[in-house]
């Protein structure tokens, strides 16, 4: 008798095991079935429109990738350079800070590379600040123009994705009455699919120009925000050289009393 319950037990826990097995490649058909049937009506629906608007999705993505990678403190104002720079400002050692930061590749190595060969030790009590924050201004100019570009790619598809989602509501619609004017009559059937173009088009349209526009302004104030540590970094360096020289007539300018 339990002999016969265990064999019993047994066929029923194969034939579960088969019939799973038959049944699996059923339930992935039906997932596949509904995935593509979710693919056409959302996506592929939409007409050749979409090429151009998942091209758009392509180009934000790998734009956004790329900034957030190249927009580092690390890149821009690293904290090992300030460090070290303001080392030797400080000790007035104007030449190796400058040999310093031509080696180094970073923004704030590059901005004091090019701006500090402007101090005149004819001036000590500027150290001719003037010419050296010209040479501030015009370095963040020329570089703004090269680093702003790969971020205003972001509102440049921010603007356009929006267009192309009108164009195809356009097609859409043009096919739509081209329809009624074939059929002579308004069959929702037969519109179906030219209004279905029409909206998924501008939907697609939205959803990418909605984050481009986040995304280029977080993006932007970012990068300001690095320059102008930057700037402030350089700004600091050179105060640190004329406080060091001046360090005796400034103390001799401040009346009794105020100094302690």
């Amino acid at each position: 008798m339990t002999q016969k319950l265990v064999s019993r037990k047994g066929f029923t826990a194969a034939a579960t095991v088969v019939a799973t097995l038959l049944a699996t490649p059923q339930i992935f058909a039906q997932d596949a079935a509904k995935e593509a049937t979710l693919l056409n009506r959302w996506v592929l629906d939409g007409g050749p429109t979409m090429l151009f608007i998942g091209a758009a999705v392509v180009a934000f993505i790998a734009l956004a990738v790329y900034n957030f990678m190249n927009l580092s403190k690390a890149k821009y104002c690293p904290s090992d350079l300030q460090a070290a720079l303001m080392e030797h400002m400080t000790a007035c050692r104007v030449r190796s800070a400058i040999e310093l930061a031509a080696s180094h590749p970073s923004y704030l190595g590059r901005l004091v590379a090019y701006a500090f060969p402007n101090i005149d030790a004819t001036q000590p009590e500027t150290l001719g600040r003037d010419q050296v924050e010209d040479a501030i201004a015009d370095f963040t100019n020329n570089e703004s123009r090269k680093n702003m570009q790969w971020i205003n790619y972001i509102s440049l598809i921010a603007q356009a994705s929006p267009m192309l989602g009108l164009t195809g509501t356009v097609i859409g619609m043009v096919n739509a009455f081209a329809t009624l004017r074939t059929a002579g009559a308004a069959d929702p059937s037969q519109l179906a699919g030219d209004i279905s173009v029409a909206l998924l088009t501008t939907l697609w349209g939205l959803i990418n120009a909605i984050p481009c526009i986040v995304v280029f302004f977080v993006l932007k104030n970012k990068y300001n925000a690095l320059v102008a540590e930057s700037v402030h970094t350089a700004e600091e360096l050179l105060n640190a050289a004329v406080a060091t020289v001046n360090a005796d007539t400034l103390y001799a300018k401040i009346p009794e009393g105020i100094a302690e």
